[in-house]
């Protein structure tokens, strides 16, 4: 243990601390603005400066470690003019139209300048011109950008894929497209962990709200909505409604309020991909076996983008499902415009999601199933520009014939959610009756790397759950090397799955996700139905269209050709 003082306060804590981290568990609280604990540790923004007796100059406390007898000043006058000085310079390379700004409310930078009274910049101001081109679901501002690195680092050490790095020098260095590549030659996947990890609005989503405002508007378009599970675990944040209180009829209920004309729920899709998902892995269970290659879960966008983009010998082991989201799009623009009556030309589909890669996957058909992907984020802000009330908006049913979710649906937001819900159905297919509905969750947890083996009668299935794309390369190595064989894999590209996806609200922490998480799984105890294949929405659907999972219609609407579509993936 290292024995030293901070603000006189006479603390005790392990050798190798940072002073930052001493001064954290002391209660003592140091601004950051770069740090990112155990990913960017580097001192960057220079904010976290402290005085350290017998050292002229002030040090900075994240990338400083304690030692004995040490003596820290955390806020002397030295250290607030050091501060307000570093907070001026970074605004003078910084784009501070706030009123403007995506993040305006939600920033880093601008709460810091807030909070030590900064109202004029002595410094004279340049930033860089942007010229980033407007097609791409991830938009980066070079005008906004701090070069603070946490996107180099979270995309390096996280997700392990590399696409920002440090380019140019001296007075030109930036952050950008690594490797002397553009965009389009990039490694992105879309998973957005780089947006989410960025203090101020250098990095977004494309924003589409005005496309939907505008086919909302036209009478002539019937407009039809739907909303992936993790949304209600996490559209309340920023909307100022308790948790509890923020719940899926309140979310429909904001849906209608907007204007749309259908209000459907993902869940649905969720049981669905299910029964397609769960019976195709049953189907090709032999091939599995023969070829000790798993198959792989297809809901994730960001994942299948990866493995297009970086393991092409594996794409063949990719479940043919569609993700609900895309599966949702294609029973709209089939089933449901017969059920209307009306050309499904005139139908405008929506779907609020998660996940910034969402509105990559739309592009892969060429939006034949969906229209439009609207982040989360960007759905918050749909309901302030609407001006709603959102204390007075009443809690709304979803709309039939798609308005029944099961449990199992319910748990696709958080990692191991999706092999949980396909194991139960898988257990009934086999057996003809159900396991107990928690009989899987071992599953559960926000561990990036978890396997286990269930008795699912007759067989014996190994499955494994990764997320975040990190721990999936480490995934794919083993099994290629042939340390691992698994049956089945879930891969979700977030770490702890779409609730902590690139497109929900930003500044979260681990404790965060888990109580986003536990709102899904509290939903799946309190469901009568926790089982997919026992959703009389989706047996009606079979019944009156479909006719049975892996049917000759089932696979021409609900499955995709993933070597076809590699040719639309930006490579």
């Amino acid at each position: 243990m290292v024995n030293l003082s901070i603000d006189g306060k006479k603390i005790s804590v392990e050798e190798g601390t940072s002073i930052l981290e001493a001064a954290q568990r002391a209660g003592i609280k140091i601004p950051t603005l770069c740090y990112l604990k155990n990913v960017n540790e580097i001192g960057a923004c220079r904010l976290c400066v402290v005085e350290v007796e017998g050292i002229s100059k002030c040090v900075t406390a994240c990338d400083n470690q304690v030692k004995e007898n040490m003596v820290v000043r955390t806020n002397s006058k030295k250290v607030r003019m050091t501060r307000e000085t570093n907070i001026k310079l970074i605004l003078s390379q910084h784009d501070f139209r706030c009123a403007t700004c995506t993040r305006n409310g939600n920033c880093k930078l601008q709460a810091l300048a807030k909070n030590f009274n900064i109202t004029e910049n002595d410094y004279d101001i340049h930033f860089e011109k942007n010229n980033w081109d407007k097609k791409y679901p991830l938009q980066r501002n070079n005008s906004k950008c701090i070069k603070c690195m946490r996107c180099i680092n979270v995309c390096e050490k996280i997700q392990k894929v590399g696409v920002w790095d440090v380019v140019n020098t001296g007075s030109k260095t930036t952050v950008n497209v690594g490797n002397n590549k553009n965009f389009d030659e990039s490694k992105c996947v879309y998973c957005g962990q780089c947006v989410i990890n960025c203090p101020v609005a250098a990095l977004t989503e494309r924003n589409d709200t005005e496309k939907v405002l505008k086919a909302i508007d036209n009478e002539n378009i019937i407009t039809v909505v739907q909303v992936a599970p993790a949304i209600r675990a996490s559209f309340g944040e920023q909307l100022g409604i308790k948790r509890e209180k923020a719940t899926e009829k309140k979310l429909a209920g904001l849906l209608k309020a907007i204007g749309f004309d259908h209000v459907f729920d993902t869940v649905f899709a969720a049981d669905m991909t299910i029964m397609e998902e769960g019976s195709e892995f049953l189907e090709r269970l032999d091939e599995i076996r023969e070829k000790k290659l798993p198959m792989f879960t297809s809901c994730c966008p960001g994942w299948i983008n990866y493995v297009k983009k970086e393991y092409k010998e594996l794409v063949p082991m990719l479940s043919t499902a569609k993700s609900p989201e895309g599966m949702f799009g294609a029973i709209i623009k089939s089933y449901y415009s017969k059920i209307l009556n009306v050309d499904d030309k005139n139908i405008f589909v929506v779907s609020i999601m998660p996940c910034i890669a969402k509105k990559d996957e739309v592009t892969w058909d060429n939006y034949k199933d969906v229209d439009c992907v609207l982040t989360t984020r960007e759905f918050i802000s749909l309901v302030k520009s609407s001006l709603i009330d959102v204390e007075s908006v009443e809690e709304e049913e979803f709309d039939e014939p798609f308005g029944e979710g099961t449990g199992a649906g319910e748990i696709f937001g958080a990692t191991g959610g999706v092999m949980e819900a396909a194991l139960r159905s898988a257990y009934y297919l086999l057996n003809n009756k159900n396991s107990d509905a928690d009989s899987f969750k071992e599953v559960r947890g926000l561990d990036g790397y978890k396997e286990a083996v269930f008795d699912m009668g007759n067989e014996k299935i190994k499955v494994a759950v990764v997320s975040g794309l990190g721990n999936a390369k480490k995934l794919i190595d083993d099994i290629l090397s042939k340390k691992v064989t698994y049956d089945f894999v879930e891969v979700m590209a977030c770490s702890g799955g779409c609730v902590n996806g690139g497109g929900q609200p930003i500044d979260i922490y681990k404790k965060d996700i888990e109580e986003r998480a536990k709102v899904l799984y509290d939903i799946d105890k309190s469901k009568k139905i926790r089982f997919s294949h026992e959703n009389n929405a989706v047996i009606n659907c079979y019944k009156n269209y479909f006719e049975k999972p892996l049917s000759h219609k089932a696979h021409e609407i609900l499955h995709r050709n993933h070597i076809e579509e590699m040719k639309n993936i930006v490579m």
